[in-house]
């Protein structure tokens, strides 16, 4: 491609990761527009155009502010997974590079932010629902059940994997529990080298706050009509992006299996256990700078010193 003959030495891509609720959208704005930066969003259901409230896309001020790209970009009706979105955000990354020196990545989906910055081999997509019972089971049992598992399911394969890397076992045992295959039938053994600098800033807040900020937040997703558009989508109930928390508590309440007000205590329940997984996932990578979202000033001097 004619993007390899440029120089990228002199970019950087700000990376900025962390649970639902915790301020990264209001963050990466008020970095790109001191920066002069665009955004990508790295989540994945913002893509969707019919899924609105129940991802807490930026509204339609905070996209004024700051170009986005990957909001509203795709519909229910395509299938989507995070290897396609890697490959085609590194494309933009390197169109937005043409003419800016900085590209702004915001998003709580590991797995999309994984595919962007390391890419994938040729593995298949695997369901929400196994990743998220597996870092589950991890933060409940720890590390000597996760390594005990993967020494079960794939013997071969755990001999020759980094034993210590909670991130590599679960993606291997996921891969694994998905396909029923190996993780290493699908390797290719190619690194993605990026020719750009990469800085990852993540954004936390003290636990309970941001469970009061969850809470909140749905509270206030009910009154904009949660529930409404849920029902609008209910005949896409067996999609990938909508076996997730948010919409699956609903659909639950439209099978009848349970009335509205339990309904609304486990979207806020599940919302904040979610929470606690993105956590995990970003917590294991050693190269993520973690701040408070109010620490704009420390975060550019982060960014411009790194």
């Amino acid at each position: 491609m004619y993007f390899c003959l440029m120089d990228f030495s002199g970019k950087k891509l700000i990376v900025i990761v962390g649970p639902t609720a915790a301020g990264k959208t209001a963050l990466a704005i008020r970095v790109a527009k001191l920066l002069n930066a665009e955004i990508i969003s790295a989540d994945s259901r913002q893509i969707y155009k019919e899924l609105t409230i129940g991802t807490a896309k930026p509204d339609e001020d905070e996209l004024r502010q700051v170009p986005h790209h990957f909001i509203n970009s795709h519909s229910i009706s395509e299938d989507y997974d995070a290897a396609t979105f890697g490959e085609e955000a590194l494309l933009k990354i390197y169109s937005l590079f043409e003419t800016h020196n900085y590209v702004v990545v915001c998003g709580g989906s590991g797995l999309y932010i994984k595919a962007l910055l390391e890419g994938f081999d040729d593995i298949p997509e695997v369901p929400d629902e196994i990743r998220d019972q597996l870092i589950e089971e991890f933060e409940n049992k720890g590390m000597l059940w996760l390594q005990n598992r993967m020494r079960e399911l794939d013997p071969e394969h755990f001999k020759r994997i980094d034993q210590k890397n909670p991130m590599r076992l679960m993606r291997a045992l996921e891969v694994k529990l998905a396909t029923g295959k190996s993780i290493s039938e699908f390797q290719k053994q190619v690194v993605k080298e990026l020719p750009f600098q990469v800085v990852k800033i993540g954004v936390d807040v003290e636990r309970a706050k941001l469970y009061e900020r969850i809470d909140a937040r749905m509270d206030d997703m009910i009154s904009k009509g949660l529930f409404h558009e849920a029902k609008n989508l209910y005949a896409y109930r067996e999609k990938n992006a909508l076996q997730t928390v948010g919409y699956q508590e609903i659909f639950g309440f439209m099978d009848g299996q349970y009335d509205q007000a339990e309904a609304i205590r486990l979207l806020k329940r599940n919302s904040r256990r979610y929470a606690k997984r993105q956590l995990t996932w970003f917590k294991r990578d050693e190269q993520i700078k973690w701040f408070k979202p109010d620490e704009t000033n420390s975060i550019l001097e982060y960014i411009q010193n790194s």
